[in-house]
């Protein structure tokens, strides 16, 4: 549950917070790699250009995506590797069997994933997003954490190199383009930060978006943090726009972030108030997370109502959206 926390802000540090989450966007930051552009869901024609040998003449080749959507059935993908990222954590890539074409999917937006216990007559269907950019050829990687009775996880877990599983999609999540707020705060639990990760990757890998972003992230442990090189890279390639503030329910020693769970204190502080222009508020992660912080979704196209903490601080529904 996230509903208690001993974690504590000192005067100044409440005043740093504030200033960032209300100081206006820096307007120098630029990122100069590739151009990012959204895809729209059940568009079978998008291409992926690569431009393959060294002169001028370089043939290119075109390659359809994998996920089109529509009336696409599932895609058997077969696991390439896996790396364990922690005692329950896996990060696995999932091949495609044309090596030069992109997932297809697009931000915000997830996959299902599908297999069928032996003796089951129902499949066990789960939706996951994966944390591969979405211009990647070749394959895809999911960061999937083990959960005790956890029918879809214990069994991507017990996936060897070379099994495969049944993917599905894109399912839409949430329609993003640049500079679609001026300021998002992303708050996640656990391996609720793979949907955030896809859309904070978006906005800094475009250098027309400008968007400010705010996460808080909570965990249990510190080898629980999820992806937390690549947010740290961010952080300081956009120190302007992007901050991120971690919580620990166990803490080593030694560690200096947020104690305990999220709390309305907390939000209070670091988020952008509710009165200010063109914000939005993401939500993802268990359970006692969504109770405590926001109320949980009825089903995926029905947000609910908004409760919580972001109620009490007078966030209104339409600020708030729940992967």
């Amino acid at each position: 549950m996230f509903a208690r926390s001993a974690f504590r802000l000192s005067q100044p540090a409440r005043q740093s917070f504030r200033k960032y989450s209300t100081e206006a966007p820096a307007k120098n930051n630029t990122f100069k790699n590739v151009a990012f552009g959204i895809g729209a869901i059940g568009i079978g024609a998008g291409i992926y250009r690569y431009t393959q040998g060294n002169s001028a003449s370089a043939e290119t080749k075109l390659s359809s995506p994998v996920f089109t959507g529509g009336e696409q059935g599932f895609v058997n993908l077969k696991v390439r590797e896996i790396e364990d990222l922690s005692p329950n954590t896996k990060r696995l890539r999932f091949e495609f069997a044309d090596k030069d074409a992109p997932s297809g999917l697009h931000i915000a937006s997830a996959l299902i994933t599908k297999f069928t216990p032996p003796g089951a007559e129902k499949p066990v269907i789960r939706p996951y997003t994966p944390v591969t950019d979405e211009d990647q050829p070749g394959y895809l990687d999911l960061i999937v954490k083990v959960y005790p009775n956890g029918p879809m996880s214990e069994h991507i877990h017990s996936l060897n190199v070379g099994q495969s599983l049944d993917f599905k999609g894109p399912i839409p999540k949430y329609p993003w383009v640049a500079n679609k707020h001026k300021h998002i705060a992303v708050l996640a639990g656990g391996t609720g930060i793979t949907p955030m990760y896809q859309l904070i990757r978006a906005i800094f890998k475009n250098p027309d978006d400008k968007t400010k972003v705010t996460l808080v992230y909570g965990n249990v442990s510190e080898e629980d943090i999820l992806l937390k090189k690549e947010l740290q890279d961010l952080e300081n390639t956009y120190p302007q726009r992007f901050k991120a503030f971690y919580l620990l329910d166990k803490p080593p020693k030694e560690w200096t972030g947020g104690k305990g769970y999220i709390t309305k204190e907390l939000l209070k502080t670091v988020l952008p108030e509710p009165k200010e222009e063109d914000i939005k508020v993401f939500v993802c992660g268990p359970p006692g997370l969504y109770k405590a912080i926001s109320g949980g979704k009825l089903s995926p196209k029905d947000q609910g109502e908004l409760t919580g903490y972001l109620k009490e601080l007078g966030y209104s529904k339409e600020q708030v959206f729940k992967f």
